[in-house]
């Protein structure tokens, strides 16, 4: 079987890496597609796939519109020479090509930031829309709801091992308390008029953290000199081993924050889409039904903060997480075992789980 995985951000390279070995060893031929963002390429390069770069990300409604149909023809072209059986992936273009070429395209979603949008230009044309099953929404006849989370495809115990090398390479010593600030650039185009983490926010959170550890940052913009020097000097692999380890990860991230809270790290979310129950269903019951997460709206500084200090004054804090993240796991499976089944299955997969459901 031949597979194409099309991806648009650095987490959907994690999301998908196991499955692409896991088929790999079954025999089956896999072909990655990107655009150029962040550290997609790295990542691409660092794990040894297969993989085109089609387009280079671009910014407002515009110049994207450009780039999705520069990407669609690229994608026919490719689909043309490799010939997939399958596609897979984060990326409107896979339903759209997969549309015109008759290829069953599986279109995988894990929030409602975009789902006007998609509903759209993107769910009309996919045989397939995968969501975890927190999501109160329903797509129709097309649409198949997973026990688990994006991140537990790589995250998961039997995919992710902490590798404490990671400590060395941050000059910490075991059991040093440390803390990881993450901030986004809120460019995409689902964040219009979305914001974050506040410079003057951020360098209060430094201040206050490092009287109880040392403070990292991890950012995906440019930041004031202020806080650029306390930047995390860890490949983009690492991150995970580093989250791991953290006393606690506060920032404006969706994806980051969810990382942290699956694996059992206190994670404190301050964004804009905090307050809209249903826009991030995922951090929503990470929240709400596992405490592994708290989120507040920028406006609400004063009880992030306090929330923080208190969390802080609590020693078994690191303990109660990781006993929290196992009443989580009981309740979740390996995102990636699901992924592959339903994938060598398919479509008889697909038909399985509808019939499962009348």
């Amino acid at each position: 079987m031949k597979v194409l995985v099309d991806v648009n951000h650095p987490a959907h390279v994690h999301l998908f890496k196991n499955l692409s070995w896991e088929l790999e060893k079954r025999g089956h031929c896999v072909l990655w597609t990107a655009r150029t963002r962040d550290v997609v390429q790295n990542l691409l390069d660092y794990y040894g796939f297969k993989y085109k770069m089609l387009t280079k990300a671009q910014k407002g409604i515009v110049r994207l519109g450009k780039e999705l149909l520069e990407r669609d023809f690229k994608m026919l072209r490719l689909v043309k020479d490799f010939q997939p059986d399958i596609m897979m992936g984060t990326s409107v273009c896979i339903t759209h090509v997969g549309k015109a070429k008759n290829i069953p395209s599986i279109f995988w979603e894990e929030d409602n930031q975009d789902i006007r949008k998609l509903s759209i230009i993107a769910y009309p044309f996919a045989d397939v829309i995968c969501t975890p099953d927190c999501f109160e929404q329903n797509f129709g006849g097309k649409h198949v709801k997973y026990p688990s989370y994006h991140e537990l495809a790589y995250l998961h115990p039997n995919r992710f091992s902490s590798n404490p090398t990671v400590l060395k390479k941050l000059k910490l010593k075991k059991f040093e308390p440390y803390f990881i600030l993450r901030f986004v650039s809120f460019k995409a185009s689902h964040d219009t008029r979305e914001s974050g983490i506040s410079v003057e926010t951020g360098l209060k959170l430094i201040k206050l953290l490092s009287k109880y550890g040392k403070v990292f940052v991890n950012s995906e913009i440019q930041l004031p000199e202020d806080i650029e020097k306390y930047r995390i000097t860890v490949a983009p692999h690492e991150l995970h081993d580093a989250l791991y380890y953290a006393t606690m990860c506060i920032g404006d991230s969706q994806t980051v924050i969810a990382e942290a809270a699956v694996l059992g790290t206190p994670a404190i979310r301050c964004n804009t889409y905090v307050g809209y129950p249903g826009k991030v269903p995922y951090l929503d019951e990470l929240e709400y039904k596992y405490g592994l997460t708290y989120g507040f709206r920028p406006s609400d500084e004063d009880k992030m903060l306090h929330k923080i200090l208190k969390l802080l004054s609590n020693p078994s804090l690191k303990q109660e997480w990781q006993e929290k993240r196992e009443e989580m796991l009981k309740d979740k499976i390996d995102l990636t075992d699901w992924m592959v089944e339903f994938l060598e299955n398919y479509p008889e997969s697909f038909k399985d789980y509808k019939r499962k459901l009348e």
